[in-house]
């Protein structure tokens, strides 16, 4: 309970990172900027958070994880606090894409990875969760910020929502602080070689002669079919980034993509709310799937009902049918991400979660760099979404044929 408490207030003020659609025209208001500008920003700190989450695995033997979950407050709070008195798009750029984005980045992978050093029956599920609390933030976020920009003004609004960040990060460390009388085995102390050869290999083959069942670790040599093993790892993040490059499109932009349809400003955020709550419940499902069918089934069923969602919405593209059909794609993202955690929990040894996990989300990078921006800069030319909704059926289309395509291994021994 302390843990998926700490875990809580730990990513769910970072995901107001997914509500950053709440502040497209209000930014672009303040500074004179256009939705292709904001959107390169959400592309960095996107990135940037990517890059903080592989940093935090090569941090764990040098740091204490409540340390670096302090400074991880400190740097996020730091970055808001710049966004919140920002005139130019470079302070946007330095504040929320850089400082912003490495916090969040430190945070995510490691209550991730201290998560998975704990014994838990429903493993699948407790990723599931873990991972949804960004969308949930992002849910209990977009209104509450919709609201104060309205009646405080979007500095005062980014000023409130620092002190927040900063306060819950920071009793998310005091929380996982360990007892003093005891010493808390931390991730990946093994050298670096060695962790990319276990990464080359998942340990599912547990039970196969040369193995022993020790949290996944081998007595054989874990290079004995890299080849093999590295495509399953590719295969997997092949589905992740392209159903992330849908999710976060619909994710950063929920609210413009609404108002494009002929949304008013209350039911864009409205529909916002439902969308990142959606997602949030498909993290967990998509975790909670993994515990009783194999990946490839809940992956590709995943991505057909992402696919179906941008078919009806390029049939009908009207305000009504939008908010059924941007959830529909979300959820796509949503179960993949869930479903991808718990995978990387039955694949690979616990003691390497964070280094996996932060290597499988470098999909995350190239997600925000392709259709987010694409659809923007579609957006900037032709006044609508039409096309993007087009390309995110094309993307979800393909990750489910990757999907099928995934070899199921046998679950870790714990």
């Amino acid at each position: 309970m302390r843990l998926m408490l700490a875990a809580s207030l730990a990513n769910l003020p970072f995901g107001t990172i997914y509500a950053f659609s709440v502040l497209l025209r209000p930014i672009e208001s303040l500074l004179g900027l256009q939705r292709t500008d904001l959107t390169l920003v959400f592309a960095l700190a996107t990135m940037v958070l990517t890059l903080g989450m592989n940093l935090a695995p090569v941090l764990y033997p040098r740091l204490a994880l409540h340390h670096l979950l302090g400074i991880a407050a400190a740097l996020s709070a730091a970055g808001l606090l710049i966004t919140a008195t920002a005139e130019t798009l470079l302070h946007l750029v330095a504040g929320y894409g850089v400082l912003f984005g490495l916090g969040a980045g430190l945070v995510f992978t490691t209550v991730q990875h201290r998560v998975n050093q704990a014994e838990f029956a429903r493993r699948g599920l407790v990723n599931g969760y873990v991972v949804s609390l960004y969308p949930l933030g992002a849910m209990l976020g977009a209104p509450l910020m919709g609201w104060a920009i309205a009646e405080i003004g979007l500095r005062p609004t980014l000023l409130a929502l620092a002190a927040t960040l900063g306060a819950s990060v920071l009793g998310a460390a005091w929380l996982l602080r360990p007892p003093k009388h005891s010493a808390i085995a931390t991730l990946a102390e093994a050298p670096s070689a060695e962790a990319s050869a276990i990464l080359a290999a998942p340990s599912g083959h547990q039970g196969q002669p040369g193995h022993r069942g020790h949290r996944g670790q081998s007595s054989q040599s874990p290079r004995s079919e890299p080849f093999e093993h590295r495509g399953l790892f590719l295969r997997l993040s092949a589905v992740f980034t392209l159903a992330a490059s849908a999710g976060l499109m619909v994710m950063s932009q929920a609210a413009g993509i609404m108002q494009a349809y002929g949304a008013g400003l209350g039911a864009s955020l409205a529909a916002t709310t439902v969308i990142t709550g959606a997602i949030a419940l498909a993290r967990i499902l998509g975790g909670w799937l993994v515990d009783r069918f194999p990946v490839s089934q809940v992956m590709a069923g995943a991505q057909l009902w992402a696919l179906s969602g941008a078919v009806l919405l390029s049939l009908w593209p009207t305000a009504s049918a939008a908010v059924p059909c941007l959830t529909m794609i979300g959820m796509g993202y949503g179960l993949i991400s869930g479903a991808s955690a718990a995978a990387i929990g039955q694949w690979w040894p616990m003691a390497l979660f964070g280094l996996v996990a932060g290597r499988l989300y470098i999909g995350w990078c190239a997600a925000a760099i392709s259709l987010p921006l694409i659809a923007a800069t579609l957006y900037d030319a032709s006044g609508n979404y039409s096309t993007a909704i087009v390309l995110a059926g094309a993307f979800n289309a393909v990750a489910l044929l990757v999907a099928l395509r995934l070899r199921q291994t046998r679950t870790v021994s714990r």
